[in-house]
């Protein structure tokens, strides 16, 4: 992490287990069955966040307790832009604390089995509307392979995940969709539009989300992500705009 110039101030190292997911997949590689959640140190953490950071304009709340993640919010002082994510094990355990915090964010990403459990609605639409209801402007649905919908009050978009021949570790996708598309929002910039980013910038983000995660499931761990450079992103998106361009036949 140092040697790509990441601020690790804030990084905490505690004693005892690391935080320890346990699953596995089957023939459908999008939805993986959890088997075991251990959470080690974080049964005990309380994050900290160094004063240097306090106003950094754009906050992403990871995968954690959503205690924890609205104790973080806390600590910051008026952020342009508040994205999360979160899992089924929190879902399940810490919905009214996750229900707060969706109060809290503009922007909620996830996948389409947490979505339906979540909400209990099997319709992703449905879905989107009763999450968007509760706050967020913008619900990121992420199905795996077959894509990301991004929902907001008065529009719909979806991007199409890279066609892979081989997908060797799912694990992590979601989290590099994440880090692509607040890292995209992130040098993009302020916000546009009274005080908001632009639909495009947005449906931006979130293609540069789907092209970092069909990295990441090329390799295992983060393998994959270690080797790519710049030249290699930029050529991937490139490749994403002709998976959906086409030309419209106008009658005459």
């Amino acid at each position: 992490m140092r040697a790509r110039g990441v601020d690790l101030a804030g990084v905490e190292r505690a004693a005892g287990d690391s935080f320890r997911w346990r699953g596995r997949y089957r023939h459908d590689l999008n939805a993986a069955e959890t088997l075991e959640t251990r959470l080690g140190v974080f049964s005990n953490f309380r994050p900290v966040v160094p004063d240097a950071f306090r106003r950094a304009p754009f906050v992403f709340l990871a995968n954690i307790d959503p205690r924890l993640q609205l104790d973080v919010l806390r600590q910051v002082e008026h952020p342009q832009l508040v994205a999360c994510d979160t899992m089924n094990f929190w879902i399940e355990s810490r919905r009214n604390e996750l229900l707060e915090l969706l109060g809290k964010v503009d922007i909620l990403l996830i996948n389409d089995a947490e979505a339906r459990q979540l909400t209990e609605q099997y319709n992703l639409v449905k879905a989107a509307r009763w999450i968007l209801a509760r706050g967020p402007k913008h619900v990121v649905i992420k199905k795996g392979e077959h894509g990301a919908y991004m929902f907001s009050e008065h529009s719909v978009f979806f991007a199409p995940a890279y066609p892979l021949e081989s997908v060797f570790d799912p694990t992590g996708a979601g989290d590099s969709f994440a880090g692509g598309f607040i890292g995209y929002l992130a040098r993009a910039g302020g916000k546009e539009e009274g005080g908001r980013f632009s639909e495009q910038a947005m449906r931006r983000a979130v293609v540069y989300g789907s092209t970092m995660g069909s990295f990441a499931v090329e390799r295992f761990s983060i393998d994959r992500l270690l080797e790519i450079h710049r030249v290699d992103i930029a050529r991937r998106l490139k490749e994403f705009r002709t998976l959906v361009a086409f030309e419209e036949e106008l009658d005459e």
